[in-house]
């Protein structure tokens, strides 16, 4: 069955960056399940899996902008540490969730000073080109409940019930 709207997919992957460092990988006994065609997954990768079959291995480059984006600037504040005073030993790395208008939004830590913290609202892989190696294991159609739910259920898929 090749892969298309509502179906589910299981997949093993390894994606690097434009150096060639390896940045994440499925555990090799347990490849990612997700819904296709409902965002689960970056743009340019999903649409480069559509119509594949279970089996075929691919290698798939994203840019930023069917990936995490481009990088904005905007996204980068610096705020006085006085407001993160609850934050026990505050480090450049660290991720944080921000309280903003839009909602939650996370942040990364990119500067710690006496009086200053610099985080930073970009996707920690925004602006980057990235080179996934991909091996579809298995497609199935979606059952019912998991087009009701948005996601899948079972063996490599999200519980919640």
């Amino acid at each position: 069955m090749p892969i298309g709207p509502d179906s589910v997919v299981t997949f093993h992957y390894i994606l690097k960056d434009e150096n060639g460092t390896v940045l994440d990988e499925s555990e090799p006994d347990e490849p990612l399940a997700y819904l296709h065609g409902h965002g689960h997954i970056i743009p340019g990768l999903e649409k480069e899996i559509t119509g594949r079959d279970a089996g075929d291995a691919l290698v798939v480059d994203v840019a930023p902008a069917d990936g995490y984006g481009e990088y904005d600037e905007d996204l980068v504040q610096r705020v006085p540490r006085r407001e993160l005073h609850g934050i026990k030993d505050l480090a450049a790395g660290m991720r944080l969730q921000a309280q903003t208008p839009a909602g939650t939004h996370a942040v990364t830590v990119t500067q710690v000073s006496e009086e200053m913290v610099t985080l930073d609202g970009n996707h920690p892989l925004a602006g980057k080109h990235l080179h996934f190696d991909v091996r579809i294991e298995a497609v199935r159609a979606a059952t019912e409940e998991e087009l009701v739910h948005g996601h899948v259920h079972g063996p490599h898929g999200h519980h919640h019930h």
